[in-house]
């Protein structure tokens, strides 16, 4: 850091770039937000706790449940940062102010906003997945096990269409940058619905995997392109302007990529066959510059793809992934115009701890343990479901199948003063300990050499 700060001074590194420095370096210590206690859904009243709680008051107060039967998903608006939404796995779904004090010496209870429960115009069984609409968060779309896909006003929190798609909806997905109003839905049939929204049409389909998909992501730079992975090991890509929708498939065996005669893709033929991963892929998310894709599968694997090629980068994250449930799983992209150029970090939710990688190089720069987890029974109530990021505080969110809802800060330099101060404080008790010890000793060697001694 004092190498940037010195570059800044000289007039080298420009504010931005000191600032992606610093935020890069601060992701690598993040923590458990230490103001923020947790998330309560059963009642709708904020709180300010007056007194920091601690032993078995801190205890009491983390066992606090967004939704009694788990949260299978969370999502933040893009614009202001300011909302999160959560859907449980009782039907529900909950709205939540994140705007809190930013007193260090008080502690806040998140309480929804709003409320969505379970009744006949509304969801019937858990949800797989919501999202803020793109360009406006006044809406958002849900999507549930009852085959339902519905879009929702966020202020009034009551659905204003509803599409029966008749197959459980695992995911779907909304283009951060196209004119359309294309829903593309990952469903248990085996192709890709595409709902629109103006219309209320939803009988196109995308045909080519050969199970159900369970993750669809459009592109974040070319509007009619769109990616998904299937339970038959495939990850797809479509052009949805072409006749033959499918535009090919990623094999996890090629780390050439496809280049065309001239090696810029000249007369380039697509690729029909091959598969991502050895076991289904539930996992599919976008670099936001559109030029990598990253998979995620049941042979617990993470794989990185360039869009350019459609080539397997070949970063590898070690044997430590955890990955077997049916429900998407998608992995976390910090959004690069934060970092340093050319960095790209990930967050993975690895069943009771979140692990931080770097991308491209595969290198795990930090685990973020959760309570609990000693058992097997332990490890599936607790399980990490979904990751949420708030750019404007560098915040993370973390959703999990106990009914919780986390937050994770990078160390502020407040942060990192007083865990000098304890190490010091912590140093000198250590040194007062050794020198009573050294005192000790001392006098009972003098003690000793005091007494006379007669040998018989």
């Amino acid at each position: 850091m004092e190498l940037q700060l010195f570059g800044r001074a000289l007039g080298i590194i420009g504010p931005e770039a000191l600032q992606r420095a610093e935020l890069s370096r601060r992701l690598r210590a993040i923590q458990p937000a230490p103001g923020i206690v947790g998330f309560d859904g059963h009642d709708q009243t904020p709180a300010l706790l007056s007194e920091p709680q601690h032993g078995a008051q801190r205890s009491g107060v983390n066992d606090l449940r967004a939704h009694t039967a788990g949260v299978n998903y969370i999502a933040i608006d893009r614009f202001e940062g300011r909302y999160l939404i959560s859907g449980g796995a009782e039907a529900s779904i909950k709205l939540w102010d994140l705007a809190h004090s930013e007193s260090p010496q008080q502690q806040y209870i998140h309480r929804p906003a709003a409320v969505v429960k379970r009744s006949p115009s509304s969801h019937q069984y858990g949800i797989t997945h919501l999202c803020f609409y793109p360009f406006d968060s006044l809406a958002f779309i849900s999507s549930s096990f009852d085959h339902k896909l519905k879009v929702y006003a966020t202020e009034t929190m009551t659905a204003s269409a509803t599409f029966d798609l008749d197959s459980i909806v695992y995911s779907h997905t909304l283009s951060p940058i196209a004119d359309h109003l294309l829903v593309a839905c990952a469903t248990q049939h085996s192709a890709v619905r595409l709902v629109d929204l103006r219309s209320g049409a939803s009988a196109h389909s995308l045909a080519g995997h050969q199970r159900a998909v369970l993750s669809v992501a459009w592109s974040p730079h070319e509007e009619y392109i769109l990616a998904s992975g299937s339970s038959d090991g495939t990850a797809r890509l479509w052009d949805i302007r072409r006749s033959a929708n499918s535009l090919g498939v990623l094999d996890l065996e090629d780390s050439v990529g496809i280049v065309g005669e001239d090696g810029l893709g000249k007369n380039v033929r697509h690729r029909d066959h091959g598969k991502a991963h050895t076991d289904a892929v539930n996992g599919v998310v976008w670099t936001d510059d559109g030029q990598y894709l990253v998979t995620a599968g049941h042979d617990e694997r993470v794989r990185v793809w360039s869009m350019s090629t459609g080539a397997n980068a070949l970063s590898h994250f070690g044997p430590i992934i955890k990955n077997t449930h049916l429900s998407t799983l998608l992995p976390l992209l910090v959004p690069s115009h934060t970092l340093e150029s050319g960095k790209q970090i990930m967050f993975y939710p690895n069943q009771t701890e979140i692990l931080m990688f770097d991308l491209f190089d595969g290198t795990l720069l930090q685990r973020l343990r959760l309570p609990g987890g000693n058992t097997v029974q332990e490890n599936f109530r607790s399980r990490t479901t979904s990751l949420a990021w708030k750019a404007g505080d560098a915040a993370l969110y973390s959703a999990h199948s106990d009914g919780a809802i986390r937050t994770w800060l990078p160390k502020t330099a407040e942060d990192v003063r007083a865990e000098e101060r304890e190490a010091e404080g912590a140093d000198g008790e250590e040194d007062q300990g050794r020198k009573r010890k050294r005192e000790a000793l001392e006098d009972i060697f003098r003690d000793l050499t005091r007494q006379k001694i007669t040998f018989t």
